[in-house]
């Protein structure tokens, strides 16, 4: 009577292990891809503070510019009414 009692027990043993082994293979795929993860953001992260700087100096040159334009205009302006009078 105790046999197949202890059989039954040494089979659901051996799933319990078997279950154990899965789910560790599982944490150590999880753990990589999660690796993995994290690197891609460190460099998404890197990449958007560069471009977050370029567009900044993007930014600046086009406001000098657009300054540079607007006195310009002004100078003609200026010389058109000066050439009307």
């Amino acid at each position: 009577m105790l046999v197949p009692i202890f059989e039954e027990l040494e089979t659901k043993v051996h799933q319990a292990i078997d279950t154990i082994a899965l789910l560790q293979m599982k944490i150590e795929e999880l753990k990589e891809t999660n690796d993995t993860l994290s690197h891609k953001i460190q460099e998404l992260s890197k990449n958007n503070e560069t471009l977050e700087c370029k567009n900044q100096k993007l930014t600046t040159d086009q406001q000098i510019w657009q300054d540079r334009l607007n006195k310009l205009l002004d100078k003609i302006q200026k010389f058109d009414l000066t050439c009307l009078k």
